[in-house]
């Protein structure tokens, strides 16, 4: 299997762009076209058997965006699988509650700037 936007999650990565979520496309709205520092931002970016809402390639950086199903016990065990592997895969996650999206986008936005700039400084 290709690591990359595997041949296998094609499909459910075109549905879920096609049905983003309210949040996320709030968020993609502030990040498409190299907003977020000049950098390309991939949506529904599929790495080995999982798909990333959002994924910044030159930095290595996963943005994820969890509503309330991340809070079931299921989902949480699953969260972790996804950052522990991609953590091995030498990408770094970071994960984003919907209601923080909602309430202050522009704090997300500073979040997100200044991990990239970290990272970029490295």
């Amino acid at each position: 299997m290709a690591f990359k936007n595997p041949k296998k999650t094609k499909q459910l990565r075109r549905e879920l762009r096609r049905n983003m979520t309210e949040t996320e496309e709030l968020l993609w709205k502030r990040l498409r076209n190299k907003q977020l520092c000049g950098l390309k931002v991939r949506r529904q970016y599929g790495m080995g058997p999982y798909v990333l809402d959002f994924y910044v390639p030159e930095v290595y950086l996963a943005i994820e965006v969890d509503g309330k199903i991340h809070l079931k016990k299921e989902q949480i065990q699953r969260d972790l699988n996804k950052d522990t592997f991609l953590e091995n895969h030498r990408v770094d996650v970071i994960r984003i509650k919907n209601e923080e999206v909602i309430s202050d986008i522009d704090r997300v936005i500073d979040r997100l700037e200044n991990m990239v700039y970290n990272k970029l400084k490295i």
